[in-house]
């Protein structure tokens, strides 16, 4: 059972939420907040699966309740929500931690997916919409936050590895990158899988930061 906290300043936005998410096997709703503050106090109360987590709120806001919530280290992952596709909002609430993020409008089977896939320890980002989120975030990224490849985080990764979290970076999926690098996609899965252990990553939204946070790619490798 995936049991899940919906936070939103909206009442009747939290009650379509539970709805849908109530009327699915295998998910539970065991918590609501509406604020940051009390997102934070009730993730490490109930220790969530997944936080669905609204940007916009008045007092605390979603961004500064997921870096609270991921720094705190425990097993909630954020899924965040945003009304306007690719804002200045995501790309700081991706740098917070967040594990992806969904449009508020997106379809119910879309917004159950996207639970299911965080939980599992995936990003909710599809391949495509990660090109294109990857390409505005790294357009505002300071130069000064591009260090060289030879970031300590690098220093462990093999040069399979590193070749694989680059593909990683330009928005490949697994299929892609085995095509390219002419590998099964198994050993592409278990590259990846390794590559993110060493730099410490969570996810493959998180990986494609930080390859982008120490130089490995640039907005138009």
């Amino acid at each position: 059972m995936t049991s899940v906290l919906i936070v939103d300043d909206q009442p009747l936005q939290r009650m379509g939420f539970r709805m849908v998410l109530e009327s699915e096997p295998g998910i539970s709703v065991s918590g609501e907040a509406g604020n940051g503050f009390e997102a934070v106090r009730r993730t490490a109360d109930l220790a969530p699966d997944v936080v669905l987590m609204d940007i916009r709120m008045p007092g605390m806001d979603g961004i500064e309740a997921t870096r609270r919530i991921t720094e705190s280290g425990g097993r909630s992952r954020v899924l965040v929500l945003t009304t306007f596709d690719l804002d200045e909002y995501v790309y700081a609430a991706l740098r917070a931690g967040a594990s992806g993020f969904l449009l508020k409008d997106a379809r119910p089977d879309e917004l159950l997916a996207g639970i299911r896939a965080v939980a599992l320890g995936d990003a909710v980002v599809a391949p495509a919409l990660t090109r294109r989120l990857l390409h505005a975030f790294t357009e505002a990224l300071p130069a000064a936050v591009r260090c060289s490849a030879q970031d300590p985080r690098l220093s462990a990764l093999t040069d399979r590895e590193l070749e694989v979290l680059r593909a990683v970076a330009t928005g490949l999926t697994n299929a892609e990158i085995a095509q390219e690098l002419q590998l099964s996609e198994s050993t592409v899965k278990t590259h990846v899988g390794r590559a993110f252990a060493k730099v410490g990553a969570r996810d493959r939204v998180q990986a494609v930061i930080i390859a982008y946070d120490v130089g490995l790619v640039g907005p138009r490798s």
